[in-house]
């Protein structure tokens, strides 16, 4: 029996650490930020972007200008209003110092000043100040140029640095005729280890997202260290909005009709805007927005969209004589096969679940849209000069429900252990002996000769071996009913006791890491491409909660004298093994059979030097649109791509062009 221990009496009030201003920021970034990785590098620049674009949300500002610079800092300059300059009348600090160096600080608190925002818990200014190692903000109102300068100072007295220090105060510049803010900082690279440099292709994607969110703003794009001058400034600016958008979604599908569906209304203080167009597709792309931010996790704005749509075409359906009394109702996801749409609202006080802004909570958000989808669906619908196209819907519908009918017996008679949980598994799954999921690992292995030497090299506690035999099919060209019928995904099905689509249960999941391994060429990329794009279409949870990696397997064995042996992932680090060194051979591995399973448990399987991808969701738009880029109809993007973006043994391939993290 365990003993209390007694009061530590060198525990007392002098022992509490009180962080004073942002150095609380620095301390834990992750809580303000989410992560110092990559993503929250972007995220600082995010945060005053927002800043930007709610200007022009509330009407003050045309245009926002982003720029990154040679020096790895950033700037974002808006013509709004520029940043209050005056003096607090409680705390006595200009508006500038208030909003940059205190957190919870802001005009977005009432609707005063801002009815609609993005940015809403007034620390964003704050914290991204605390983040760099410098910051400086121009004001340009009331034609005068303001200047103030922040910085992250060393305290010698101390010994530790503190955070966006005032070292220049606002300083009157001179006359202008210019208005609005700029706002320019350099990211710490103390805090940001991993890569404190933005990169330019997610900049560029993100400022045209909020440019197709916001008809006719313009935004423009700035990269200085581009070499490409096409890279080097961008403009974006869509008279169509989200309409545009849509379309710019379809691009490389076959739309059903040229002129998206376009519904616009408010409700109780919701402004509701939607896009849709059909494809000859099956798989649905829904997008949702809520002031600019992306809801990646959906909520109460999609479910209200969801509920209105599907009542809507059902209701026509019965109109027109397509569903009769005795029929049931179709569902939802019936009408949405093939359909990409975008949803975005504007919410006065949105509540979002956790910091990242995934999902929306407010429940009054779902009647609102659900009213004003209705009536602007039910409008559309019922004018005549739109009945073909109407009617092409509730067809594909129809057949949609006839095909998941299908699919729904068929997974019924996997329920009941025959054809999906026996044959495709005999043979070929070596399970694991452990029997705690959360630590064990399924390796989705290329081949027969990979998979025996992976089945000899595992450790067999904790880790399970499928191999497959040929390629699986391309989800993104087949329906659910056929891919339910490939002997390769369903024995994937099987092991990992999840189900899919509708049906997918994530806390059945047998194995937390789901590991494909295949080799480092075209035929490997093509199979991790396949494997991808059933996993996101099919089992989409899987990814979003980062149980999918990408094994890492060497390209080079480098051998020295005295027996030393080293292993090189791509050719940069095959240059540093080798760079000053002679009396060395190096081996290429063609593929994975190549290994005996002593090498491959020691590079690509033990958890302790193994190298792993993690696959996640990050920008859904985009990766909808890399999918069907690489796995739809359309051979020209693809070619394309694949010229501009394959190299198959990096963490920035194609096949896995979602946020990557590595697991050493």
């Amino acid at each position: 029996m365990s003993q209390v221990k007694t009061a530590d009496s060198s525990y007392n009030a002098g022992k509490l650490q009180v962080l004073e201003g942002l150095d609380a920021v620095r301390m834990r970034p992750g809580m303000y930020i989410g992560t110092t990785s990559v993503r929250g590098l972007h995220h600082l620049l995010w945060e005053i972007v927002d800043n930007a674009i709610d200007e022009a949300l509330g009407g003050h500002a045309t245009e926002v200008a982003v720029t990154l610079h040679k020096d790895g800092s950033a700037s974002v300059w808006d013509n709004g209003r520029g940043v209050p300059v005056d003096e607090h009348p409680q705390l006595h600090v200009s508006g500038v110092e208030l909003i940059y160096t205190r957190l919870h600080a802001g005009g977005k608190f009432g609707n005063e000043n801002y009815a609609y925002s993005g940015g809403l818990h007034g620390v964003g200014a704050s914290v991204v100040n605390a983040l760099s190692k410098w910051l400086t903000v121009d004001s340009f109102r009331d034609w005068t140029h303001y200047q103030m300068r922040f910085e992250t100072v060393w305290d010698e007295k101390e010994k530790k640095f503190h955070a966006g220090r005032v070292v220049n105060g606002l300083e009157k510049i001179g006359n202008t005729r210019k208005r609005g803010t700029l706002v320019r900082f350099l990211p710490d690279d103390t805090i940001f280890t991993e890569d404190s440099r933005f990169n330019s292709e997610t900049v560029s994607r993100r400022l045209r997202e909020l440019a197709y969110l916001n008809k006719g703003l313009k935004i423009v794009f700035h990269d200085e260290r581009a070499k490409d001058a096409e890279k080097q400034h961008m403009e974006f600016c869509y008279a169509g909005g989200i309409g545009d958008y849509v379309k710019f979604l379809n691009a490389n599908k076959t739309s059903l009709h040229d002129a998206p569906i376009m519904i616009e209304g408010k409700k109780d203080d919701v402004i509701c805007s939607v896009s849709m167009q059909y494809t000859d597709g099956y798989t649905e792309s829904v997008f949702s927005y809520v002031n600019n931010i992306p809801t990646g996790e959906g909520g109460t704005h999609e479910m209200g969209f969801r509920t209105a749509m599907t009542k809507a075409f059902n209701d026509y359906a019965r109109k027109i004589g397509a569903l009769k009394e005795k029929d049931a109702n179709l569902a939802g996801e019936d009408f949405r096969e093939g359909l990409t749409a975008v949803v975005t609202v504007m919410v006065k006080n949105p509540q979002f679940e956790g910091q990242t802004k995934g999902k929306l909570g407010n429940s009054e958000v779902k009647p609102a849209v659900e009213n004003v989808v209705a009536l602007g669906l039910t409008e559309f619908l019922e004018d005549l000069k739109n009945g073909e196209l109407a009617q092409r819907i509730v067809e594909k519908a129809i057949k949609s429900a006839k095909v998941r009918e299908a699919a729904r017996k068929a997974r019924d008679v996997a329920r009941q252990r025959n054809s999906l949980e026996a044959a495709p598994l005999v043979g070929k799954l070596s399970a694991c002996t452990g029997r705690k999921a959360v630590e064990n690992e399924l390796f989705i292995v290329e081949g027969d000769s990979a998979g025996g030497s992976a089945k000899q090299g595992r450790d067999r506690r904790f880790q399970a071996i499928l191999p497959l035999r040929g390629k699986p099919l391309n989800a993104e060209k087949k329906r659910l009913d056929q891919v339910l019928a490939n002997d390769e995904f369903r024995s994937i099905i099987t092991a990992l006791g999840t189900n899919i689509d509708e049906d997918f249960d994530l806390s059945s999941l047998k194995y937390h890491k789901v590991i494909i391994l295949s080799d480092a060429d075209q035929d490997g990329a093509h199979i991790r491409a396949i494997l991808l794009t059933f996993f996101y279409r099919y089992m989409r949870e899987l990814v979003a909660q980062g149980h999918v990696y990408i094994g890492m397997p060497p390209l080079y064995l480098v051998k020295r004298p005295g027996g030393i042996q080293e292993y090189a992932y791509d050719d940069k680090e095959l240059k540093k093994l080798t760079a000053g060194k002679k009396n060395y051979t190096i081996q290429r591995y063609k593929g994975l059979g190549e290994m005996n399973p002593e090498q491959l448990w020691e590079t690509t399987m033990d958890p302790a030097n193994r190298k792993l991808m993690r696959v996640t969701l990050e920008d859904a738009a985009r990766e909808d649109e890399i999918i069907t880029i690489l796995m739809g109809d359309k051979v020209d993007p693809r070619r394309e791509y694949i010229i501009s973006h394959a190299e198959f043994n990096k963490e920035d391939s194609f096949e896995a062009h979602a946020m990557t993290e590595k697991e050493n």
